[in-house]
């Protein structure tokens, strides 16, 4: 039971703040901030719906592409 107790508060315990974390500044993001996607994409909001799943983010000038809001790991600060 003391190992159970033990693990609980050195790994599920942070791991579960982490994604209720992660869950808060997704569902906050909005048009113009700038992003960073699981796969290391850098690109900056161009359209998001409140209560969709999908945003699109502008990678490049002209290059739009449209991602699942999952799948954003950072939001950086614009320059």
């Amino acid at each position: 039971i003391l190992i159970f107790i033990i693990f609980y508060f050195l790994l599920i315990r942070p791991q579960q703040k982490r994604v209720k974390e992660h869950k808060l500044m997704v569902q906050s993001l909005k048009r113009g901030n700038i992003v960073v996607t699981a796969g290391g994409i850098v690109g900056k909001i161009v359209k998001a719906v409140e209560g969709s799943e999908d945003i699109t983010v502008e990678i490049s000038k002209g290059v739009n592409v449209e991602i699942t809001r999952q799948m954003i790991s950072e939001l950086r600060q614009a320059k």
